[in-house]
C-alpha cells in the first residue's frame, strides 16, 4: 500500500466523573486520533483509524500529547510518506531510526494496520489468532477523597457485574481503602490494587499490609526503572507484583521476567510501540509461565475495540481494563459504544478493528485539525 494523507484529529472528550490517580486527576480525556488514507496494489483507496493513548503531560511516560503530534508530523509521517510501499508490519522498521517515542509510533501503526485489514475484508481478532468470542470486563477505579466514597464508588461497578474491580492507590489512599471494600464485599470479589510508582522500596513494609486482603496483584508500586528493587520486593511480598510503566517493549518485558520483578504483566498497546509488540510481549510472557492482562488509558471505541481483540488471545488469563465507553464517557466518539454485559465485552468481528467513527461526534469533540501529505 501508499500511504496517501495522514489526519491528526484532536480531542477533548469530557468524563462522566473526574479520575484520579496518583498522577493527577483528569476530568476530560485529551488525545488525537489518527486518520490514515492508503492506495491499495489494485488502486483501491482505504481509510484506518488509530488512537494517540498519550496524556497531556509528561507524567506517565516521558512522552506527552503535543510532544507526540509534534513527532508524528515533523519525523514519523515523513518516513512513511517516502516509504512507497508500506505495510503495517513493516512500520516499525522504517521508523526505528526515531529513538523511543513509542506511543507515537504506535498510533501512525494502528492508523495503518486498520487500513490494511479493511482492505482486506478481516478482522483485527482474526488476524492476531484470537481465541475467545468476549473478554471479561474489568473497571479502574480511582482515588477517591474517602474511605466511604470509595466503598460507594467500588459498589456501583459491582451491581453493574463488572468481572473485577482494580482500585488505584497512593500513600494516604491504600490500606484502610483496600480493607474496606474487602468487608463490604468479601473475599471472592476479584480485586487488585495499581499505585502507578507511588512507593519506594522503604515503603515495602507498609506494602506488605496488602498482603491480608487477597488481592489479585499489586501493579507498579515502584518507579518504572526499578526492575531490581521490583524484583526484592516480591521477595517480601505474597501479592503478586505487576509491572505497567516499566514495560515499555518486548525486551523490558524479557527483562522483567529474567529478574523476577513480575508475576504478572499488564500490556498497554501504546505503552510498548503499538499492536504488533504488544503481541510479542503476550507470546513471551506465555512462553516463560507469566500471565498478562490488557490495561486502559481511558481509550475511545476505536482503542477499546483494538484492546478487546487483543485480550482475546490465549495468554490472556486475567480480566482487563476493558470497561464500556460508559465507564469514562456519556457519550463516545464511535457510532456503537464498547458496551459490557454480564461481565463480558465482546471482541468486534467486522473489518479492521470493527468500529466505526461518527463523523457528527468527531465534529463536535474536536479542538484542532492537522492535516498531512506528502
Amino acid at each position: 500500500m501508499k500511504l496517501l494523507s495522514l489526519r491528526l484529529h484532536h480531542l477533548a472528550m469530557p468524563l462522566v466523573a473526574p479520575f484520579t490517580t496518583s498522577f493527577g486527576t483528569q476530568t476530560a480525556k485529551r488525545c488525537f486520533l489518527v486518520e490514515a488514507t492508503l492506495e491499495t496494489a489494485d488502486g483501491a483507496v482505504v481509510t484506518g483509524w488509530g488512537e494517540n493513548v498519550a496524556l497531556d503531560r509528561p507524567v506517565y511516560s516521558p512522552e506527552y500529547l503535543d510532544g507526540a503530534a509534534d513527532v508524528v508530523e515533523r519525523w514519523l509521517a515523513p518516513l512513511l510518506f517516502a516509504a512507497g510501499d508500506l505495510t503495517a508490519e513493516t512500520v516499525g522498521h522504517l521508523l526505528h531510526r526515531i529513538v523511543g517515542n513509542p506511543m507515537a509510533k504506535a498510533s501512525v501503526e494502528m492508523a495503518v494496520l486498520d487500513a490494511q485489514l479493511r482492505a482486506e475484508g478481516r478482522s483485527f481478532a482474526s488476524y492476531l489468532g484470537a481465541v475467545a468470542e468476549t473478554v471479561p470486563s474489568g473497571v479502574s477505579v480511582g482515588i477517591q477523597d474517602s474511605v466511604a466514597a470509595t466503598v460507594g464508588v467500588v459498589g456501583g461497578y459491582v451491581d453493574q457485574g463488572y468481572a473485577r474491580i482494580k482500585l488505584k492507590i497512593q500513600p494516604g489512599s491504600d490500606v484502610a481503602h483496600v480493607a474496606a471494600v474487602r468487608r463490604e464485599f468479601g473475599d471472592d470479589l476479584p480485586f487488585q490494587v495499581d499505585a502507578n510508582a507511588a512507593y519506594t522500596l522503604v515503603d515495602a513494609a507498609h506494602l506488605r499490609r496488602l498482603d491480608d486482603y487477597g488481592l489479585l496483584l499489586i501493579e507498579q508500586p515502584l518507579g518504572e526503572a526499578d526492575l531490581r528493587q521490583h524484583a526484592q520486593l516480591a521477595k517480601l511480598m505474597h501479592t503478586p507484583i505487576c509491572l505497567d510503566e516499566s514495560i515499555v517493549s518486548a525486551e523490558a518485558a524479557a527483562d522483567a521476567i529474567a529478574l523476577g520483578s513480575a508475576s504478572v504483566i499488564n500490556i498497554k498497546p501504546g505503552r510498548v510501540g503499538g499492536y504488533l509488540e504488544a503481541r510479542r510481549i503476550h507470546d513471551i510472557a506465555r512462553a516463560n509461565g507469566v500471565a498478562v492482562w490488557c490495561g486502559g488509558m481511558l481509550e475511545t471505541g476505536v482503542g477499546r475495540a483494538a484492546n478487546a481483540a487483543l485480550a482475546a488471545l490465549p495468554g490472556f488469563t486475567l480480566p482487563g481494563d476493558i470497561s464500556g465507553s460508559d465507564r469514562f464517557y456519556a457519550e463516545d466518539i464511535t457510532t456503537e459504544p464498547i458496551r459490557m454485559h454480564d461481565g463480558v465485552v465482546d471482541v468486534p468481528t467486522g473489518p479492521g478493528f470493527g468500529v466505526e467513527v461518527d463523523p457528527e461526534r468527531l465534529e463536535r469533540f474536536r479542538v484542532g485539525l492537522v492535516e498531512l501529505a506528502p
